[in-house]
Parts: C-alpha cells; structure tokens; sequence
C-alpha cells in the first residue's frame, strides 16, 4: 500500500467533520487504501477537492465519499499503533500509546 512519509511520518486522512466519516463509513472492498493514498492526501493538502473527487470517481468508484470535504491529515510516526474513533460521523484518531489501559 502506498503511503505519503516525510521526516518519518505517514500521512493519515481522517474527518472530523459531524455527519458522515471517511474511513470509517463505506470503504468496502478498498480496505484502508483510501486512508493513506497519496494522490486524495495531495489533493487534501493543495485544496484540489474538485480533483479530489474526479480522482474518488475513477479510483474508488463504489466507495461512500461522505466526509470528503472535511478531510484533514493527521501525522503520525511510522510505525503507530491506532486507530479511528467515529462519533456521529466526526473521527479522531487514537493512539495507542497514549491511551490508559485498564487491567483486570
């Protein structure tokens, strides 16, 4: 899977926009690819959402874009352990390392 990595960072694209989530709504068949490509994070980052969602057309056609056009980039070290919390469409993302576990 291709990824965007500058200074030991991946980019991570999430929506924490209310209303529909990006990766947590509608990836189907495409996995996790849509949360990392390059070409939606080049997108994301010149603010080319019209490119943006000619790309989405062709690429992914079955995917729910929901939350496309609140899509931001997290920057995590390569090698972090998270995940994507998703309340009434609004994600965050969370860390594995910096969550309190509990211990039965």
């Amino acid at each position: 899977m291709d990824k965007v990595i500058r200074d030991g960072k991946v980019a991570v694209l999430y929506s924490p926009g209310h209303g529909a989530g990006w990766s947590s709504w509608g990836h189907g068949d495409y996995g996790n690819k849509a949360l990392f490509d390059p070409m939606v994070v080049q997108c994301v980052e010149t603010g080319d959402f019209d490119k943006l969602n000619t790309y989405m057309t062709l690429w992914y056609p079955d995917m729910y874009t929901g939350g496309m056009d609140s899509l931001e980039i997290a920057w995590l070290p390569e090698g972090t352990l998270f995940r994507i919390n998703e309340y009434d469409g609004s994600e965050s993302i969370e860390v594995k390392e910096e969550m309190d576990w509990m211990i039965a």
